[in-house]
């Protein structure tokens, strides 16, 4: 985990004070005042400070944001609105483009499902608005098993498998680019007869009783991301693409000298190639085929801001963790300087319950998300997710305590830079009987590909040991596990490693039984 101290993007911004005037004016403002200024009666005091009242105007707050449109409740709040209302005939206008679904008189006895509208703002990185999203959503909890869909489990890409390829690139020096799919799961076909409802306010004047009988997958079905994911890997399959056996949503090419990689994590996708022209070619099959946007070089990925820092990439989520601050109302608590304070272990039953469990299983949920690039919290996280199924007061304040050291440490991240060398070292650790209630020892490895970390884990044993030798060993197991894993991976990137893995462990019992298991 490391700053990005060497990377700014530029200065600090200083706002220009204006020149102070000659004299201070009593009766009359400037001759030109700035765009959107309004003329007020000037303030006189004795201060040196020079100031926009002073001079005779001021710039109303409005001028320099423009109000958003509140979310609305409902879609026929939202069709008063013309904001929403273009927003949502754009999304209309797309559903029928692609020819979503036939409209049909009502079957008997058919399960129709019912569907809603979702709102909301999309904002650019800089916190600027960039649109208005609305969406036609179903209601997946109405579906039938067995009558509307049968299987639904949908593939995504590994966060280890994401920070290697995203190694490997940068050591090889490709070009890495990020795409987004419109509307991606109005691309999926269905193996299944859906019926839903017409959406809200765009209903057909001449049969407002019919339904829509769906001929590709919507927002909300249970199956739908199971439609994309297949229809999408068929076409890559077409293009020359492999599915890796390691990673099933990371797609391989090669042909002689060219390769590429694709990793696909629902509708984002990452594409990296050993050549412009071939980055270029892809892209332009992807985008005959699918409604697709190019949005360059790689810089915000499933929540990650990435930042080019000389020839690396800083990869932070500085905006995921404001956002939790703020969730959990802690955005301006006092710092901390540790996620974990000298007894981080805590009994299942020590304490009265939380007076909200929901919102601590939340919290606990995003701040697993933060680990994506904060290995430095993995540990603690790990000990405040043991206690989801009945939350104590003693709990919540170590979940706290991560949060308050989260707010002192907004500007780490993981960085990963060109690394010459390209072998894979494993260290492990492991604690014994650490468990208060169980027993159970808690294990934990680091894996780095050359100078890179892009693999971690902090999970507790499956069973108790009866010794610190075992504990070690089974912590050395778990690491030596995910590291035939990424050789099998890199295997498949052809980038084949030359020597064998080297995994660290301090306890010499361990070492012995790893060497001579006899």
């Amino acid at each position: 985990v490391a700053a990005p101290t060497p990377c700014r993007e530029g200065p600090t911004a200083v706002w220009p004070a204006p020149e102070r005037p000659a004299a201070v004016q009593t009766a009359a403002a400037p001759a030109s005042l700035p765009k959107g200024a309004v003329v007020v009666p000037p303030v006189i005091n004795q201060h040196p400070m020079a100031t926009r009242t002073k001079t005779g105007f001021r710039i109303p707050a409005l001028y320099h944001a423009t109000p958003l449109s509140l979310v609305p409740k409902t879609f026929r709040s939202a069709l008063a609105d013309p904001n929403w209302r273009a927003a949502m005939e754009e999304e209309h206008a797309a559903l029928l483009q692609n020819h979503t679904w036939d409209l049909v008189p009502r079957p008997p006895r058919a399960n129709v499902v019912t569907g809603k509208w979702i709102f909301k703002h999309k904002f650019n990185a800089d916190g600027s608005l960039e649109r208005y999203k609305a969406r036609w959503v179903l209601r997946g909890f109405t579906q039938r098993p067995g009558v509307d869909f049968s299987e639904t489990f949908s593939p995504v890409v590994k966060p280890a498998t994401v920070r290697t390829v995203l190694s490997l690139a940068l050591s090889h020096q490709w070009p890495v680019h990020q795409l987004d799919v419109k509307n991606a799961f109005l691309h999926g076909t269905l193996s299944e007869t859906v019926y839903c409802v017409q959406p809200s306010g765009f209903e057909d004047p001449t049969h407002p009783d019919f339904v829509c009988q769906l001929n590709k997958s919507l927002y909300g079905l249970k199956q739908a991301p199971r439609a994309w994911y297949s229809r999408f890997a068929t076409f890559l399959l077409s293009l020359g693409f492999v599915e890796a056996k390691s990673d099933t949503s990371l797609f391989i090419y090669r042909r002689g000298s060219d390769i590429a990689y694709l990793l696909l994590y629902v509708d984002d996708i990452v594409l990296t190639a050993s050549s412009p022209g071939l980055l270029r070619r892809i892209i332009s099959a992807l985008q005959q085929e699918f409604s697709m946007k190019d949005l360059g070089k790689l810089h915000h990925f499933l929540g990650m801001h990435v930042q080019q820092c000389g020839d690396g990439l800083f990869l932070s989520q500085r905006q995921s963790m404001l956002d939790i601050l703020d969730r959990a109302r802690m955005a301006e608590c006092k710092p901390c300087s540790t996620p974990v304070d000298t007894n981080p272990k805590v009994a299942a039953a020590d304490g009265p319950p939380v007076a909200d469990a929901t919102d601590y299983r939340s919290l606990a949920g995003a701040l697993q998300y933060l680990t994506f690039t904060r290995p430095d919290i993995a540990y603690a996280v790990q000990q405040v997710c043991l206690h989801m199924h009945d939350p104590r007061e003693p709990h919540l304040a170590a979940l706290k305590r991560i949060l308050r050291y989260v707010r002192g440490t907004l500007h780490l991240g993981l960085l990963l830079r060109p690394s010459p060398a390209t072998d894979l070292v494993v260290y492990t650790d492991a604690d014994w009987a650490g468990c208060p209630d169980t027993r159970k020892s808690t294990s934990g490895y680091a894996v780095f590909l050359g100078d890179n970390l892009v693999s971690w884990s902090s999970k507790r044993q499956n069973t108790v040991s009866r010794s610190s030798a075992e504990a070690e060993y089974r912590a050395v197991a778990n690491g030596v596990a995910e590291a035939s894993w990424l050789r099998q991976l890199l295997l498949e990137l052809h980038a084949p490693l030359r020597r064998a893995t080297l995994v660290y462990c301090d306890n010499i019992s361990a070492v012995y039984m790893s060497s001579n298991p006899v």
